[in-house]
This record gives C-alpha cells, structure tokens and sequence, in this order.
C-alpha cells in the first residue's frame, strides 16, 4: 500500500482503525509533500510516520517549485486549467507526481534514512547504508525484506519540476597554488551515462592546500565517474593574476 501524502485534518492523531497505518497491509509506503500543520501553514498532509518506510522529500513541508508566483506555477505546471488546481494544493499534490515519475526512473528518489531533514542536507546521512537505500515510489516495495527497524524515516532532494528525481553526491577538493584569493570553486561531473551541470563546492576564501566538502543532488545518474570539470574564479579583477587549481577531487555516489 502506497499512501500519497495521506490526509491530516480530521485524520491526523486519531486510532489506528480511522487512518492509514503500517497494520493496513504486508507493506505500507508513504510520500509525505506537504505536512506543514494545518494551522496557519494550511498543510493538507499528515507529519508522523504511519507505515513501515516514510519518505519525507525536501523535508516533508515545501516542495520546490511551489513557492514560485502563480501565474509562471500555473504554466509551467499543466496549462491553466490543471495549473489552477495544482496552485491550490501545489506540495499535497507533488505526492502523486513524485509517484509517477518513480515508475520512469527505478533507480531514481533514493530515500536516506536519517534523524532529521537538517542532519540529511548537512550530510550526516550520507552515503547509504550497508544494505542500501529504498527507492521513493512505485520501487519502495523491493526494500520490504532489508527493514530493520520499526519506524524508518527516509529524507531526499528533489527537482522543482519534472524530470524530479536527483542523485546525490559527495564532491571533495584539495585546492593547489600560491596564495589565497576570494572567490568560487564550480565542479561538473561527467559519466559513462551521463554529464551535470556546474555545481558549486565553496565560495569565500579559497586557501591552497584547503580541502572543501559539498553535498550536490545532480540531476543526472551520471553512471561510472570518468572526468570532473574544476572550475574557479575570482570575486573580482585581480591585476596580479593569481593561479589555483585542484590537487585533488573526490567523488562519492550516495547510492554505492
């Protein structure tokens, strides 16, 4: 059983036999998009985890793209008249879509488990376990037998709009030169099944012989790494021409 953002008001605290629960079925999946509380956030989506995996994507509350102006939303979404609709419920109705795009992708929406939304985008859940990640979606139930434990809280980044699955990767560089400069390191990553686009590890004060960590959700499954593009550039004209480069680039795929 496959709940998409299953109904807060009138449902969410009540027993078990009035709401969607984890005794419903062998196994019960649940896509939670919009559980902000109802009051004064207007969250039609239910927060505790009810079934034997929860997937809380971009947190559970606000799903990216929602919070665009109405008429580029409503456009950009299904033409005027789906858009109209979807504008109201934007995040309770991402649920469903999310759904539809995991059939497409079976490697796509990997869910980490982790404590907390913040801990996640923080990376303190990275990369997955020994036994893997579930998929968010129509893929969820091949993760029925590697559960654990009794409440599993899954988190995952997502696109504003479709294509929506991202792939998240660890991306850590070792900077080389001669002196420090301000300024932004920008990485791409190119595979045997795809290329991203640029991403920024830091900006600021980029020190020779520091090493940057960033987390990125690349919207692309780039397969087996065989070139990082390593980009950098100053804040501003700096007569003196300074160099840096990169003494070394890690990658790491959350998935493996």
């Amino acid at each position: 059983l496959s709940g998409l953002d299953p109904a807060q008001p009138y449902f969410q605290g009540t027993p078990i036999e009035v709401r969607l629960d984890k005794s419903d079925a062998d196994f019960v999946d649940v896509i939670h998009t919009d559980s902000a509380p109802t009051i004064p956030n207007l969250g039609f989506g239910m927060s505790p985890a009810i079934g034997h995996i929860d997937f809380y994507p971009n947190g559970g509350k606000e799903m990216p793209g929602c919070g665009k102006n109405p008429v580029s939303q409503i456009v950009d979404l299904d033409g005027i008249w789906e858009g109209t609709r979807d504008f109201v419920a934007c995040n309770h109705l991402r649920s469903y879509k999310y759904y539809a795009d995991s059939i497409i992708y079976p490697d796509g929406f990997l869910g980490y488990p982790c404590a907390s939304y913040d801990l996640f985008q923080a990376g303190n859940c990275f990369p997955c376990p020994k036994e893997g990640c579930p998929n968010m979606g129509h893929y969820a139930d091949r993760f029925k037998d590697k559960i654990k434990q009794d409440m599993l809280k899954l988190y995952l980044n997502t696109a504003e709009a479709k294509d929506f699955p991202l792939w998240r990767y660890k991306v850590t560089v070792t900077l080389s030169g001669k002196r420090k400069v301000k300024g932004y390191v920008n990485v791409a990553l190119y595979g045997s099944d795809g290329n991203t686009k640029q991403y920024q590890i830091t900006t600021g004060t980029l020190k020779p012989d520091n090493t940057y960590t960033a987390y990125i959700d690349a919207e692309v499954n780039v397969g087996e790494v065989t070139k990082v593009k390593f980009l950098w550039n100053n804040n501003w004209i700096n007569p003196t021409f300074p160099k840096l480069g990169a003494a070394t680039i890690t990658v790491e795929a959350g998935q493996d």
